[in-house]
């Protein structure tokens, strides 16, 4: 085969192998993509982000590249992973609650970052405003601190004559201001609420042991990113003491909790995809409003009802956005 023909073949082998581009087509530009999550990569909020962004047209491995960090729900390693994201050089953090937004919001001061699931950006300092954020930190709000009180009344409306509701928090920054409102809305209904912290199964006992003492009525579950590696346990958790309980998303009734009021999780994941979009695309992020849920859904598990001997009211069943039998 003489040397013409050598350097012909090869470059017919080069050119299968290669993808095809026109004469001055340049390769699609390939977005780097960082995530910051809490739990793992099969959390159904990451699941539907990314899906979202598949429909969207950003394909892994043609014009998107994720690099991913999970703290599998040690949050204290969630400073060490942003700093990993930076130093990967990604064009986007996508940090959905509000612990992974803080330690990303630590870690860069340039890179944009977008969330799904904080309960109170305002109040947490991440943007000024819901319509202008005004910063390089922009997502969808669950608003779960001004649902808060919402819950109270659902359990009030399902359980006329609970009268002390033990509530179930964590140490999470978002935490306090849910408390508070969760307060006030239990002394205008002239109830009582006694708080225990749940950071992990480790305190499950210790919890059971404090609700059994104080008499407790009923169980509020307030919402945080440590629940994710928990969730069935909260559930159970309620079960085994024989009490109605409160979640914040139907996630918990998949899992068997009694009855749950909020945002879809889900939904607003996809929804911050839709920014990440538009940033791709050369969108300020200060620009870019806030989403907000612009519909809330409550779920009754009736599985669970009955086997806890409690009677859902119709009135309740009547309102359920989905009831589980």
């Amino acid at each position: 085969m003489n040397n013409r023909r050598r350097v012909l073949v090869g470059l017919g082998i080069g050119a299968l192998a290669a993808p095809f581009y026109s004469w001055g087509q340049q390769p699609p530009k390939v977005y780097r993509l960082g995530i910051l999550g809490a739990s793992t990569r099969n959390a159904s909020s990451v699941k539907a982000f990314l899906e979202a962004l598949r429909t969207l047209g950003y394909i892994e491995g043609q014009n998107l590249s994720v690099i991913a960090r999970f703290a599998d729900g040690h949050h204290e390693s969630l400073p060490a992973l942003a700093r990993e994201l930076v130093a990967e050089n990604v064009d986007i953090i996508f940090a959905a609650t509000t612990n992974t937004v803080i330690a990303a919001m630590q870690a860069t001061s340039a890179i944009p970052i977008v969330f799904s699931l904080v309960s109170d950006p305002v109040g947490s300092g991440f943007v000024q405003s819901l319509n202008r954020p005004g910063g390089r930190v922009t997502g969808a709000t669950g608003m779960n601190r001004e649902l808060s009180a919402k819950r109270v009344e659902v359990l009030r409306d399902a359980f006329p004559k609970i009268s002390r509701i033990a509530v179930l928090s964590s140490d999470e920054p978002q935490a306090p201001a849910m408390l508070a409102e969760t307060q006030k809305a239990a002394k205008h209904f002239g109830m009582q609420i006694q708080i225990t912290e749940v950071r992990s199964r480790d305190d499950f006992e210790r919890a059971s042991k404090q609700i059994r003492n104080w008499r407790s009525d009923a169980i509020y579950v307030i919402d945080g990113s440590r629940n994710g590696t928990i969730r069935p346990l909260l559930a159970e958790f309620a079960a085994q003491l024989k009490l109605p309980a409160i979640y914040a998303d139907g996630r918990y009734a998949d899992d068997g909790g009694l009855i749950t009021y909020g945002m879809n999780y889900v939904d607003l994941s996809r929804r911050a995809a839709h920014h990440v979009d538009k940033i791709f695309k050369g969108a300020n992020p200060a620009d870019l409003p806030v989403e907000q849920p612009t519909r809330f859904e409550m779920v009754i598990n009736l599985k669970t009802a009955k086997a806890l001997g409690i009677k859902i009211p119709s009135s309740m069943l009547v309102r359920a956005d989905r009831v589980i039998q």
